[in-house]
């Protein structure tokens, strides 16, 4: 049999007499399981049946140990979706790095380190932790809940042996100094009643209720995590000035959804792109960095008509859905004129930034409508590149130096022939298929290629037509319009896991209790101790106010206090406490001789 000191790790080397002298008393201050080896293992080796290791393998399941252990691989776990771009979150990224890495690619695949949130090993791991954590709360809970049911229990034999301890004498009675003490305690919140001769008080319950409320936040947590996996969506447009959307699935540029998520649970909403505000730092090391980004829209929810603006991290928020300002760049106006000078495009183009001064590429297909000189039909496709600030001739390739509008320039590379949107065959928008195409050779620029400001226009050769840059540049702004059902749920649980978090480290757990008994002499004798669940400094500090308050009520007599230290005593209580030590550690009074017996006060001195 073992005793458990108030550090809490086991002791063995405590005699009978110290174990049966703390008794109950000691017993209960943590809901943690009681370890009982001893019940599945014999001197000759294991007996271990079936059911047995079943019990222990659910035993160390439900340990605080393995939880924090699968915790800590649910969170190395991450760190492959982190680092290598997942095929749910984009798609094309994953492929690049897949096309990029031939060696790895293989390797990475049989891992699932593409699909990491939703592969066999992360969800094993999420699914154990789930189980261990609810293993090891309900049981706790229930035995928590037993305590604060249970009354504080009654004082050990020898108060003299726990960690923090204090004695006097005084002329009071012993029941009017339980009756204060009594009186005392339960002003200072604890649970106090009389338990004998003495009175059992107990204090620190939150922290135990902490620790349980940390736990119980995890699995909110998890619980929250796996619902926003199921029941999400989440879906990417490319609105341009003027230009609008509606929140069903045909407007979506990319949309990805939970296995659980209905297509009508769609939000009904839509908006419209008013504007874009983005200016820049123009000088200093800060040049270039966005001081104005934020997206001026109107939306329509329910036939009312409301005006809002949208900047990062200050989301639309209509009903259930959330609308994200995420990436911002420009779509000059171009007009193309087939060979009979007809026109067969007219429109902004919406081009995709390659670098933080937004130089943009992009292509300009013109598929219906268009005929040559002749009359014959046929296709035409651009290459575009454009820059909103260009350094000027001879000043390097064509790269923007700032990201406002304050040189823009359009630099176009035609085609002919079939685009291969009748393939039946998903296209990129943003790219231009030219293997069944022919590259126009032009007389100005490179030959091949022409740079337009806004206003000029390049002449196709043979009489194919033309296409102009127009003064007017738009811009255009990347919205996430997502539904994130346990985000609430999750930040709830985020709250109660620090507070949860912070009682069960800041708060602790002790027990107080004041005997008052009548001495051989008839002067009642008070015996004041206490036990934390672990040490601290604070408990000898707590008891030594609390024995100043009760001399209040129960002051030392005259004899308690040798005259030659009598001056040097506070009011109050004589006291004698050692903080921060074992009961075991405390060394045996020495026996006071029967026929002449110490004052107390010199005793204890």
């Amino acid at each position: 049999m073992s005793t458990t000191d108030t550090s809490g790790t086991t002791d063995t080397s405590g005699t009978t007499e110290q174990q049966e002298s703390l008794g109950e008393a000691g017993a209960q201050l943590s809901t943690a399981p009681i370890d009982d080896r001893a019940e599945t293992t014999v001197v000759g080796g294991p007996t271990l049946g079936v059911i047995g290791w079943i019990r222990w393998f659910w035993r160390q399941l439900t340990s605080m140990r393995v939880a924090l252990i699968l915790l800590f691989m649910l969170s190395l776990g991450a760190v492959p979706g982190s680092l290598v771009p997942q095929t749910s979150v984009d798609e094309l990224k994953a492929q690049a790095f897949k096309d990029a890495h031939k060696t790895l690619t293989p390797l990475y695949e049989k891992l699932q380190f593409f699909d990491v949130y939703s592969s066999v090993w992360f969800s094993a791991i999420y699914i154990l932790l789930f189980v261990s954590l609810i293993g090891c709360i309900v049981p706790r809970s229930w035995q928590f809940v037993g305590q604060l049911r249970s009354r504080p229990p009654g004082a050990p034999k020898r108060l003299d042996r726990l960690p923090a301890y204090t004695t006097w004498r005084t002329g009071a009675e012993p029941e009017q100094v339980r009756a204060a003490a009594l009186t005392l305690l339960k002003g200072h919140r604890f649970r106090a009643h009389t338990a004998g001769n003495a009175i059992a008080a107990e204090k620190g319950y939150l922290r135990e209720a902490g620790n349980l409320a940390f736990h119980v936040a995890l699995i909110v947590m998890l619980v929250a995590f796996a619902w926003g996996q199921l029941f999400k969506s989440e879906g990417g447009k490319l609105v341009v000035e003027g230009d609008g959307f509606s929140n069903t699935l045909t407007q979506y540029d990319d949309f990805k959804s939970g296995s659980q998520f209905g297509i009508d649970e769609l939000e009904p909403f839509s908006f419209r792109l008013d504007a874009f505000d983005g200016t820049y730092e123009k000088s200093g090391p800060q040049r270039g960095t966005p001081r104005t980004f934020e997206a001026k829209v109107s939306y329509t929810q329910g036939g009312t008509d409301k005006k809002a603006v949208i900047r990062v991290n200050e989301p639309l928020k209509v009903g259930d859905s959330k609308v994200y300002l995420i990436a911002h760049g420009y779509a000059p106006v171009v007009t193309v004129k087939d060979g009979r000078g007809k026109v067969v495009f007219h429109g902004a183009v919406p081009l995709l930034p390659i670098d933080n001064n937004i130089t943009s590429t992009g292509a300009i297909k013109v598929m219906d409508g268009y005929r040559d000189k002749k009359g014959d039909k046929d296709q035409l496709g651009f290459s575009a590149l454009f820059v909103p600030t260009f350094a000027g001739e001879g000043k390097g390739t064509m790269f923007s130096q700032f990201p406002g509008l304050d040189y823009p320039v359009l630099a176009l590379t035609g085609y002919r022939g079939s685009l291969g949107v009748d393939s039946g065959l998903p296209q990129n928008v943003y790219q231009l298929d030219t293997s069944k195409m022919t590259q126009f050779k032009i007389e100005k620029g490179t030959g091949f290629a022409e740079r337009l400001l806004p206003g000029e226009t390049m002449t196709l050769p043979d009489g194919a037509g033309s296409i102009t840059f127009e003064k007017g540049v738009k811009e255009w702004a990347s919205f996430q319009i997502s539904q994130q059902p346990g985000n609430g749920l999750a930040l709830a649980g985020a709250i109660a896991a620090i507070a949860g978090l912070t009682g069960s480290l800041f708060i602790q757990r002790r027990r107080v209790w004041v005997r008052a008994v009548r001495g051989e002499d008839g002067v009642t004798v008070v015996e004041m101790a206490g036990l934390g669940r672990s040490e601290s400094a604070k408990l000898p500090e707590e008891l030594g106010d609390l024995a100043v308050a009760l001399t209040a009520d129960a002051p030392p007599a005259p004899d308690a206090v040798p005259e030659d230290v009598r001056d040097d005593v506070p009011p109050g209580a004589e006291r004698q406490a050692v903080p921060d030590a074992d009961p075991e550690d405390v060394p045996e009074p020495a026996e006071e001789p029967a026929e002449d017996p110490a004052p107390s006060g010199e005793a204890d001195k």
